[in-house]
This record gives C-alpha cells, sequence and structure tokens, in this order.
C-alpha cells in the first residue's frame, strides 16, 4: 500500500518503534507543512492511505475530489478538519480511534505547565533576566485556590488530580451527564456556568471541538471571571467565542491567559494580540508533542492502516463507506 504521513515537522515519526508496522509498504513522510490544494494534490496523487497528525493540514472537497486512489484516511481524535461526507460520497474511509481508553496525559502534562507558568509569570521573568532587569513582579501560588474544569473527559479528570496534589480546591462545569459522572467521583460541582465563570481563579478547558462546543466559551462569561484570574486553553480555539479572549483580557477580566491553540494554525502572524500581550503565555500547540504520545498515536494511526489492509477497517468514522461496498460485492 502507498502511504503519505504529512505534517511530521521534526521527522519524528520514522524514529518511532510503531514504525515498524509499516514495513514493506510504501511509505512518503511529508516534513513541511502545506495547505495549498494544488500542491497536495500533486504530493498525493499515488496515495492509497493518509496519515494525518491532529488537524494540522485540512482535508476538503476539492482535494479529496483530486485524489482518485484515496481509500483511506488514518488518524487519532476528533475530525473537524476533514469533510466526512465528501470522502463517504467518494468512497474513501476515515478511520479514527479517538483517544480511545486513555487520556493523552502529555496535553494533561503540558496544561499544568502552562498554569504555573502563568502563575509566576515565568517566561516574562525570563525575559526580564535575560535583559539585564532581574525580577519582573511577584507572582501568585496555585495552593488554596479554585481550578475550575470546563469539560469533565479523561484529560480534565487528570489535571483536576494534578490541582488537588497542589492542595487546590476543584471545581467542575460541563454537560448534564458529565456532571452528573464527576459529583458521583466525588469533585464539586459548580451549581451553574455563571457560578463557575465567577468563583474560579483558574479555568481550564477541556472540551472536544463539536458543533455543540463551537463558541461555547462566550464575552459574557469572560466578563464573570475575576480580575486576577487565568484562563488556560490547551483544547481548541473555536471553543471561545471569536474575539472574546482578547477583547476580555483587554477588559481586565479575566487578568491573565495561557492558550497554545489558535483558530489558523500554524499560526505565524508575530502581530497577534495575544502574541504581544504582557499577560499571555502563548505556546505553539505542544500539548501533544512529545515522543510518548506520538508513539501511543501513532500506533493507533498505523494499527488503522494495517487493518483496512487486512480487510478489517477498524474505527471507522463512517461505515457508510462499508456498506456501500458491502452491497456491490
Amino acid at each position: 500500500m502507498k502511504i503519505s504521513i504529512l505534517d511530521d515537522y521534526f521527522d519524528t515519526v520514522r524514529t518511532l518503534a510503531c514504525f515498524e508496522k509499516l514495513k514493506g509498504h510504501d511509505v512518503t513522510v511529508w516534513n513541511d507543512h502545506v495547505q495549498d490544494t494544488d500542491a497536495l494534490a500533486e504530493r498525493l496523487k499515488e496515495t492509497e492511505a493518509l496519515a494525518l497528525i491532529r488537524e494540522r493540514t485540512k482535508i476538503r472537497r476539492p482535494l479529496l475530489e483530486r485524489l482518485p486512489r484515496l481509500k483511506l484516511i488514518s488518524q487519532r481524535s476528533v475530525f473537524p478538519h476533514i469533510d466526512i461526507d465528501d470522502c463517504t460520497r467518494l468512497g474513501v474511509v476515515v478511520s479514527s480511534s479517538q483517544h480511545a481508553g486513555t487520556p493523552s496525559y502529555a496535553t494533561a502534562e503540558f496544561t499544568w505547565a502552562l498554569v504555573l507558568a502563568a502563575m509566576r509569570q515565568i517566561p516574562q521573568q525570563m525575559a526580564s533576566l535575560k535583559a539585564g532587569r532581574w525580577q519582573l513582579g511577584v507572582g501568585h501560588s496555585v495552593r488554596g485556590k479554585t481550578l475550575g474544569i470546563y469539560g469533565w473527559g479523561r484529560i480534565g479528570a487528570v489535571v483536576a488530580g494534578y490541582g488537588r496534589a497542589f492542595g487546590m480546591n476543584v471545581l467542575i462545569w460541563a454537560r448534564e451527564a458529565s456532571r452528573e459522572r464527576a459529583r458521583a467521583e466525588g469533585w464539586d460541582v459548580a451549581p451553574s456556568k455563571e457560578a463557575f465563570f465567577a468563583q474560579c481563579d483558574i479555568i481550564s478547558l477541556h472540551m472536544r471541538l463539536v458543533e455543540a462546543t463551537r463558541h461555547i466559551v462566550k464575552a459574557a462569561d469572560l466578563a464573570r471571571m475575576k480580575p486576577g484570574a487565568l484562563l488556560v486553553n490547551t483544547s481548541r480555539a473555536p471553543l471561545i467565542e471569536p474575539g472574546a479572549l482578547v477583547a476580555a483580557l483587554k477588559a481586565g477580566r479575566p487578568g491573565f491567559a495561557a492558550v497554545d491553540v489558535y483558530e489558523e494554525e500554524p499560526m505565524r502572524d508575530t502581530s497577534h494580540p495575544l502574541l504581544n500581550m504582557p499577560n499571555v503565555v502563548a505556546t505553539p500547540h505542544l500539548g501533544y508533542v512529545t515522543h510518548e504520545e506520538y508513539e501511543t498515536q501513532f500506533t493507533d494511526i498505523f494499527d488503522q492502516i494495517i487493518a483496512y489492509g487486512a480487510g478489517k477497517p477498524i474505527n471507522v468514522v463512517n461505515p457508510q463507506v462499508l456498506d456501500a461496498a458491502n452491497r456491490r460485492r
């Protein structure tokens, strides 16, 4: 099978133990990022199985219609970057395990790193030291403060545990079923969304980006946060209403933010407001970027490719493709 892997910026995939799973296949790894349809169509014209690293490249109808040999897209996590309906129409199977069974510990760890970095102003203090100014100011401890987890899933639960280990009070808000699950697991749940945003000293977003969660955090929610509060987003930028976070930071509620995700990625606009605000710690979507997490993710991605090649596709997002193929037999 001819397999293409996109957006492997640092040529990491070939170093993974799981890469051996593709032995005997014709594998091409691309280390740059390209979104231009013509360029991608040329690169992928012979591709039968396409392996994606998260949502780095958008796979839309204009590209899909120019890839007649493509039969499988294999990835992990959610898929707002893929035109699933067009894949179905064109007979392309999409397989995605969506973190089945395991949280992304890498993302949870990085979320906590951002919490501490923002509260203690570590990047700003480092810049001050390098500029010869010694200490920049006085930071804040997290012990005794209230950590809000918005969205009760696998990653959110791990971050909540980190907060508890650091002596924080943890408060949960999520959809009703998730709130009930958190309550049953012994966690405190806010009485309302309004109270959640008003009471928390730190709020960390932990939701998948689907239509129901797109822009779920409104300007009015942010305006309820304390002037000294911190908002952390290592999930997806479109969970927040467009422009709302920058406006809220300028208004002083919340007072601080730590962000790892952006509306457009890769985000190379050095004039972006979030990169130029002294009360923001901004990183280039590093949450899942560790060797260990890549090993976990690509084990799933490659297993999906092998299963498809064996005629037994797994984790299929659009089973209608398989139904149509079976009817033709």
